[in-house]
């Protein structure tokens, strides 16, 4: 996985130096030219030394860029176009996310967790401007949240006058900052900057039938906009686009194309307000385009829209250049991203944030024996909330109950088993490349049993160190969701067949108070791949008697599941309490507010047992389930069990970890636990 990243890192930084190469030679034979065909020397800007001469844009001034981004699948679709931008821009970037309540949250954490130096972003919800545009009747896929663009005036903040608009499916090619210092070519009446449409869908000559809304010429595509924000607002623009829907509506109906179709209308009686930007700044991947007379070579391209519904499957000459272009991006190491921009320092929040970030890996010092393990509890992972499509809808008798789990790359052909197994809620959290999240993401698609299952959350951390922050992955996926309760298990435990069913049950039966109790699922293992999963307590103790199954752990960790007491589990039939003991670690079901996982316990050891421990000095009681069972499946030991088995520096760091744990443990709760 290091050396596709090598790898893509090599093909970026190609990418990255040629651009700067044609920077650096103003007006030299074979620059880079401007829309205007200048050479991006021809702009000087005397007496400034904080300009930047390629592009007539201040070096650490912000620039502006709003996206529309609603929806689990757009919002990850959305990280490709910020990685584009993030990886050419030299100037501080500002991102305002026009988002519905789900894009909030998913984009909300993954900028937050990302930390960006010289990022900003603003949340603008799509609620409270959909009364402004939910009139409007709409065939475009995407319904409502494809005329938000109109709104634009109203929902971003007042001071703020210019904006650059992008698609969420845009990959850029090129420094935003040439496409800002297009504003400096704006004449007095154009608020508007747009590319010419590549297709004839206009011309109204596609089929005989067709009958597009009014443009001019060709109409503009509206996937990359320069807004003038001031202008725009006082040409009174919502009262403007307004009146020319409604006028044409009342013979075409419904848009076909969203904002695109109103907006061109709207140029089509107003033309002064339109400055045509070069079509390299809208190269657009649809049926039918003459997108490639806008380029001769790959230094022509500034920003690819793949705005056919096909996306990456379109059919063009050049296809698989552009999709090498895109898939590059996508499996990009967003972690290579948090770079500085030197000289920008002077940003008070921006500053702020860097000194938060930095500020607990500066407390920890380099020559103690465990700084991995501490740096690994102070990093914040990179986190991508809801990564696929996600519906569940919790049942109403406040006895729901989700399961918890996480997972590796390696682990991954272990999902379909789980599906089949447990048809109720799921919560869990990838820890993986970025390469490899797209891995997974096909793997999704081909898989009929996942497809199919839509109340299972998958939230995806990006790897960072060199431990599996287990604990870290927990909480992320106890955090999310919404039943009543959670089942905490592993991704390599099949449940019993019936036990979602069976859970619930028996929680509406006894019908729990608020009172503190953890619920022990017992947990059993067997030594072969294939296995006839047995059906009923009674065939599982059959199996056990056989030898075919085995308590869990029971010849190498006995202490982590003996006081489960599995001679009276074998003859009970009602619940039964046990005591605590100091290393005890069974799976169980809690209520979801549950204290979180300590993530000082990254890697093998102890990661479990601490959460238990905590449990127990808060006064929980565990109390084992007689009909329910879970079975462990085999797998190849982890690379952090063998990084444990073999070297003597993590079993002292384990050791360390434990009794910090536990000092601080007895400080928080005021208890006196000793560890024997």
């Amino acid at each position: 996985m290091e050396q596709q990243n090598q790898l893509l890192r090599r093909q970026l930084s190609i990418s990255q130096n040629q651009l700067i190469q044609a920077w650096g030679g103003d007006g030299e034979e074979g620059g880079e030219r401007n829309g205007d065909g200048t050479a991006p020397g021809d702009h000087t800007h005397h007496g400034s030394r904080c300009k930047d001469k390629a592009v007539g844009v201040g070096k650490c001034e912000v620039l502006h860029v709003a996206i529309v981004c609603a929806g689990y699948n757009s919002s990850r679709a959305v990280v490709t176009l910020l990685k584009s931008l993030l990886f050419y821009r030299r100037n501080p970037l500002h991102f305002h996310m026009i988002a519905d309540s789900h894009a909030q949250v998913v984009l909300h954490t993954l900028f937050s967790s990302w930390n960006v130096p010289h990022v900003e972003v603003s949340f603008y919800l799509t609620d409270n401007l959909a009364s402004s545009v939910s009139w409007v009747p709409n065939k475009h896929y995407s319904g409502v949240f494809g005329l938000m663009k109109l709104t634009l005036d109203k929902a971003l903040p007042a001071w703020l006058d210019r904006v650059v608009v992008l698609d969420t499916d845009i990959t850029v090619a090129t420094d935003i900052a040439e496409l800002w210092n297009l504003f400096s070519k704006f004449g007095p009446r154009q608020y508007l900057g747009l590319v010419e449409n590549q297709s004839d869908w206009y011309l109204g000559k596609l089929w005989k039938s067709h009958r597009p809304w009014p443009a001019a010429g060709r109409g503009y595509n509206t996937g990359v906009i320069l807004i003038r924000l001031d202008a725009m607002r006082r040409s009174n623009w919502s009262q403007r686009w307004r009146l020319i829907a409604e006028r044409d509506l009342t013979t075409l109906y419904s848009t076909q194309l969203a904002d695109q179709d109103i907006i061109n209308a709207v140029i089509k009686q107003h033309p002064e307000i339109v400055y045509q930007m070069p079509c390299q700044w809208n190269v657009q991947l649809s049926d039918n385009t003459r997108s490639e007379l806008c380029y001769l070579e790959v230094m022509d391209l500034k920003a690819i829209h793949w705005n056919s519904p096909k996306k990456l499957k379109v059919k063009n000459k050049h296809i698989e250049f552009f999709r090498n272009l895109h898939l590059t991006f996508l499996e990009y190491d967003g972690n290579l991203l948090r770079r500085e921009l030197f000289g920008c320092n002077n940003h008070s929040r921006t500053a702020a944030a860097a000194a938060v970030a930095t500020g607990s890996f500066a407390q920890l010092s380099e020559e103690d024996e465990c700084y991995e393990f501490r740096r690994a509890r102070e990093t914040n992972y990179r986190t991508h909330l809801f990564f696929l499509d996600h519906h569940s809808d919790p049942a109403p008798d406040a006895a729901d109950v989700t399961l918890v789990a996480t997972l590796s790359m390696d682990r991954l052909q272990m999902v379909e088993q789980l599906l089949t197994h447990w048809d109720g809620p799921v919560s869990l959290t990838l820890y993986m490349s970025d390469a490899e999240a797209q891995q997974f993401l096909s793997y999704t698609q081909s898989s009929q049993i996942i497809a199919t299952r839509k109340n299972v959350a998958y939230h995806v951390v990006y790897k960072e160190g060199n431990f599996y922050p287990v604990n870290f992955l927990r909480n992320v996926g106890v955090q999310h969701v919404d039943t009543p309760y959670v089942f905490l298990t592993d991704i390599d435990f099949l449940p019993m067949f019936g036990l979602y069913g069976y859970l619930r049950k028996t929680l509406q039966a006894l019908q729990p108070d608020h009172s503190k109790k953890a619920w022990v699922v017992p947990a059993f293992e067997t030594q072969r791949y294939r296995l006839s999963f047995p059906r009923s307590k009674a065939e599982l103790l059959n199996r056990l008697d056989m030898g075919e199954l085995f308590t869990f752990r029971y010849h190498v960790w006995t202490k982590g599941h003996a006081p489960t007491n599995f001679a009276k589990w074998r003859t009970a039939t009602t619940p039964y309490k046990v005591p605590w003991e100091q290393d005890f670690e069974p799976y169980i079901v809690v209520r979801k507010d549950v204290p979180e996982y300590d993530t000082r316990f990254v890697g093998f050891g102890w990661n479990k047992v601490s959460h238990i421990m905590e449990l127990h000095v808060m006064g929980f009681e565990f109390v084992v389930l007689p009909n329910a069972f879970i079975v462990h499946m085999p797998h190849a030991p982890s690379l952090d069990i063998a990084k444990f088995r073999t070297s003597p520096q993590y079993k002292r760091c384990v050791k360390i970890l434990k009794r910090e744990f536990v000092d601080d443990l007895n400080r928080k709760h005021n208890s006196d636990i000793s560890l024997q």
